[in-house]
């Protein structure tokens, strides 16, 4: 069946439909990775978003029942060059095409990856449709509205729940979680509590936690006013630490401001430099805000810098047990150089 993939300046590219059939539209992204498509797929961070992937072949080793960062796909729509319909793994449990049609996800192959993604990375993302059915371009009259709504209210738990542990007791705000950081987290021991996105500072407290953690997730962080609102009342009473979208709340509870980049950061071979040591680390990314390097405060300092473009990827406090990073030390997918930071944050705690 043919499919349509109309971008809002106009362009339209024609493929093959996969999984669901209909329409649906969201801001139209890239990922770099050459693997790892299941955990894009289902990372929360996705939420709002068609993801098109760079690499040609995709679906060459199926879908298993161990990579999935939550309970199913998150992303709008999947763009791919080459679907693979005859996966080869030994984990392998379905073939992509089924695994999206059971969800719901739509999807397009046969076009032009390449072309796609240097338009994105020259104009910069923006919002699409893909459809199954014979479309206008007055269809894209429907993406303003249809990119509307509270992403963090998707994504996150509905109600606090704990995650059994024999050591420290941290407490957890998904923004859209992905299981892997929980499996790290469980790893060292922690007992956690994790809460809804926009917990308040009585009730993290009610917990007698002793660290906060902020996670990953969707959108913009300047939408995230309950986080924000919450670093800012514990800064000081408890260690806290951010990755990707928590990364960037906390930046802004602490006085800096935050910007959308152009086209974003999405894959898994990102350089990103500790200037605290001199190392440089292969990196997971995926985010479309950046903390604007020129409004971190005399209290803050820059840890980490993305050695592709110099944008910050981490800081931490001078004074305060406080510190969070823009790219996925957990991976899934991508290189594991960074998971260093879940060890360190412990000591925090200890």
């Amino acid at each position: 069946m043919r499919a349509f993939l109309v971008l809002e300046d106009g362009s339209i590219y024609e493929g093959e439909s996969f999984g669901a059939c209909g329409t649906t539209v969201g801001e139209v992204v890239f990922n770099t990775g050459m693997t790892g498509y299941q955990e894009i797929l289902t990372d929360p961070s996705y939420a709002g978003q068609i993801v098109a992937m760079t690499y040609p072949l995709i679906g060459n080793y199926g879908i298993n029942d161990d990579d999935s960062q939550s309970n199913g796909p998150k992303v709008r729509g999947f763009i791919v060059k080459k679907l693979e319909d005859r996966p080869v793994n030994f984990r392998s449990k379905m073939t992509l095409r089924d695994y999206l049609e059971i969800h719901g996800i739509i999807g397009i192959s046969g076009i032009d990856t390449r072309s796609l993604v240097k338009k994105i990375r020259s104009s910069g993302t923006m919002k699409g449709l893909i459809t199954t059915d014979e479309c206008s371009l007055t269809d894209m009259a429907r993406l303003s509205s249809a990119m509307s709504g509270d992403l963090l209210q998707y994504v996150s738990t509905k109600k606090p729940y704990r995650i059994e542990g024999n050591g420290r007791r941290m407490a957890v705000i998904d923004l859209g979680i992905k299981k892997n950081i929980l499996k790290n987290f469980a790893d060292l021991g922690l007992d956690m509590v994790v809460f809804p996105y926009n917990a308040t500072a009585s009730q993290v407290m009610e917990a007698q936690p002793d660290g906060l953690f902020l996670s990953n997730g969707p959108g913009d962080p300047k939408d995230a006013r309950d986080a924000i609102k919450l670093v800012a009342q514990l800064k000081g009473r408890l260690p806290i630490l951010g990755i990707c979208l928590g990364h960037q709340i906390i930046s802004l509870a602490l006085g800096a401001d935050t910007y959308k980049l152009k086209y974003g950061h999405r894959g898994s071979n990102h350089p990103v430099k500790d200037l605290r040591t001199g190392k440089v680390y292969i990196t997971s990314q995926n985010h479309g805000y950046a903390v604007d390097i020129n409004t971190i405060g005399t209290d803050m300092e820059v840890t980490h810098i993305n050695l592709n473009d110099k944008t910050v990827e981490g800081v931490k406090h001078k004074y305060l047990p406080i510190f969070s990073v823009q790219y996925h030390p957990e991976a899934s997918p991508g290189p594991t150089d960074s998971r260093y930071l879940f060890k360190e944050f412990f000591n925090y705690l200890v």
